[in-house]
């Protein structure tokens, strides 16, 4: 989903075998069951979502508080939920299950993405087959993880009222409820694909809402946020309020536009918050604050979205994210302009490269990142640091690189993106200040880097990137990237990939 272009609606069928696999496929394998093995990931440990070699308490700078002091903050912070990519499909070793075999090849489901490279450049972190109801279990990995990174629920992306998709949400509200009652998923009918009538939508509402897991307020009234909500008028949203109604739940409606400024006000009596899908663009944020006080002159709560990135090939499109910048920048805007809730846009919407879950590609690091920030924004007070910390973000090739002969169609910058740029950022979390030696590929570079958070930027180059902190002489910090710069690629690959020295 974004502000200027319409997410496809695809369900995803359950993959058929083949009896043959094309050579890039198994390829496509081989290399996965190398990345796993050069990534750490213990496919057969306790949690499989999580890398192995070095216990969770101390992956992060600072110490997260209790989940009580967490969940005791008027502030929420919720991940958009897409239904089409949970951690698998098919319940298969991840070198041959169907994000290998068809999403991350360009041959993959009859060769229909092969004019992009594939459809997708990542995917969710492996996880091993396993017996039983195997779908539910890894639901409840992702609401564990989410749950353990301080995030109160997901919103659930409703794309269709029948089939799988509709079958996904139902399951993530079992999920939920059986591993936490307390975290709460958010009713979201995704209005570009949902093509109802506001009694049928109600209805169907009302059934999910018998979960209890469905976010309510502290009043008991449901919380019902649709994605593009001006698709249909007031009066339409409030025909599915009165329909509600009649079901015995009271609604609170949060929507969240494509274009708040044009809605705000004659969507205001019907409203109990807003929120703005937002961009993806670090040098496009300066609007957050007038949208929150519009918000907050209307007398609604605001929600704000917080990105990482937007890489589509299967759109043709790109945001350049500026590394970590525009992760930083939606967060301090959330924190220093007054928003009330906050969404991660999005968990795990893998075909727009907006993912915060963990990933093949990026780890915890994103996740990890956005913890520190939501500390903030739900206690008022900045954690302390207590241990040395240096992410490194940058993409595995250049910008203009563009792609071998397996992509006949290249991304482009969106109009009115920050202009594109090669870099490598180092952002360090750090007790006290330090000196950083980092080679980026065949460059050395030494600075002085800060007590506390600092992003340092420099010239991407082929090859890997490693850094070392190093304070009073001994190293506190170091960490090398697992994919390297390439100068020739066989797919254009856009995304920022990140690595974390604590993971």
């Amino acid at each position: 989903m974004t502000d200027q272009a319409a997410r496809p609606a695809h369900e995803h069928r359950r993959p058929s075998r083949r009896r043959r696999r094309t050579v890039f496929g198994a390829l496509a394998g081989l290399l996965l069951l190398g990345l796993i093995a050069g990534t750490g990931l213990a496919l057969d440990s306790a949690d499989p979502a999580r890398p192995a070699g070095r216990a969770s308490g101390t992956a992060l700078p600072f110490d997260l508080p209790g989940r009580g002091v967490l969940r005791a903050s008027p502030h929420l912070v919720f991940a958009h939920y897409f239904p089409p990519y949970p951690l698998s499909l098919d319940n298969r070793p991840a070198a041959r299950d169907y994000y290998t075999r068809n999403y991350l090849t360009p041959q993959g489901e009859r060769g229909k993405h092969a004019a992009y490279g594939g459809l997708l450049r990542d995917r969710p972190l492996p996880v091993p087959p396993s017996a039983g109801d195997w779908r539910l279990a890894n639901l409840e990995r992702e609401v564990r993880t989410a749950r353990d990174a301080g995030l109160d629920g997901f919103t659930v992306d409703i794309l269709s009222l029948t089939g799988p998709n509709r079958q996904r949400v139902d399951m993530l509200l079992r999920a939920a409820h059986r591993v936490d009652p307390g975290f709460r998923i958010v009713l979201m009918p995704d209005m570009t694909s949902l093509h109802t009538d506001p009694r049928t939508l109600a209805d169907q509402l009302a059934e999910m809402a018998a979960s209890p897991s469905a976010h309510r307020l502290p009043d008991g009234r449901l919380v019902v946020s649709p994605f593009k909500a001006e698709q249909y008028d007031p009066a339409w949203w409030g025909q599915v309020v009165a329909r509600l109604r009649e079901h015995g739940v009271r609604t609170a409606l949060v929507p969240v536009f494509l274009d708040f400024r044009a809605n705000a006000e004659r969507f205001a009596p019907v409203s109990y918050a807003f929120s703005s899908w937002g961009n993806r663009s670090y040098t496009r944020q300066t609007g957050v604050a007038g949208d929150i006080r519009l918000a907050h002159s209307l007398g609604r709560k605001w929600m704000q979205a917080v990105s990482v990135q937007d890489t589509r090939p299967n759109q043709g499109v790109y945001d350049e994210a500026g590394n970590t910048a525009t992760l930083r920048s939606t967060w301090n805007h959330a924190i220093s302009d007054g928003a009330d809730w906050v969404q991660l846009t999005t968990w795990n919407d893998y075909s727009e490269g907006t993912q915060f879950a963990p990933s093949l590609h990026n780890g915890h690091a994103y996740l990890d990142i956005s913890s520190y920030y939501l500390t903030r924004f739900k206690t008022g007070e900045w954690p302390r640091i207590v241990r040395d910390t240096v992410y490194v973000t940058s993409r595995v090739q250049f910008t203009a690189a563009g792609a071998g002969a397996l992509q006949s169609r290249l991304m482009r910058p969106r109009p009115g993106t920050a202009p594109p740029r090669d870099q490598v950022e180092l952002l360090t979390f750090l007790t006290g200040p330090a000196t950083v030696f980092a080679h980026v590929g065949a460059g050395g570079h030494t600075y002085r880097a800060p007590v506390g958070v600092h992003a340092e930027d420099l010239p991407l180059g082929l090859g890997r990137t490693r850094a070392v902190v190093r304070r009073a002489g001994a190293a506190v910090a170091s960490v090398t990237t697992r994919f390297p710069v390439r100068s020739e690629v066989a797919v254009q690959d856009l995304q920022y990939y990140a690595v974390s020295s604590r993971r």
